[in-house]
């Protein structure tokens, strides 16, 4: 599956059954990638996390940041803010009360990123439209 097939089956707010399946092809993906570089589909891995972001879900978060860490590729084509789609505050709170170093990783990222004011203007909304925009849905 790529990201059109992926958007034309699940579109961008895919709801239970269909959530499982992006998170399992974000996971399938995610391990090729780690791999080897290119192996797995980094365009059709940024799809699959926008869509979780447009979940809400924060334990979902884990899951973007690994995705975001397979690769290059993949660090560049997944943006930190996937991994915000239920806000800052509860993402960073989530991320806190998570003994796991991947949690502790991302948190210190966000914080770092927060501190130069990456995220001063970040809205889960306006951020949603803007990829609902790129889409084309």
């Amino acid at each position: 599956m790529d990201a059109k097939e992926s958007l034309r089956r699940y579109g961008l707010r895919p709801v239970g059954a269909d959530l499982d399946e992006v998170r399992a092809l974000l996971r399938e993906h995610t391990a090729r990638e780690r791999r080897a570089q290119g192996d797995g589909d980094t365009e059709l891995m940024r799809l699959c996390c926008f869509q979780l972001f447009n979940s809400g879900d924060v334990d979902d978060v884990l899951l973007v940041w690994s995705a975001k860490q397979a690769s290059f590729d993949a660090a560049c084509s997944i943006d930190i803010e996937f991994l915000l789609g239920h806000g800052l505050d509860a993402t960073k709170a989530h991320l806190s009360a998570n003994r796991a170093p991947a949690a502790a990783a991302a948190l210190d990222r966000l914080r770092e990123l927060e501190a130069d004011g990456e995220f001063e203007s970040f809205s889960v909304e306006e951020r949603s439209a803007s990829y609902d925009r790129y889409y084309g849905d």
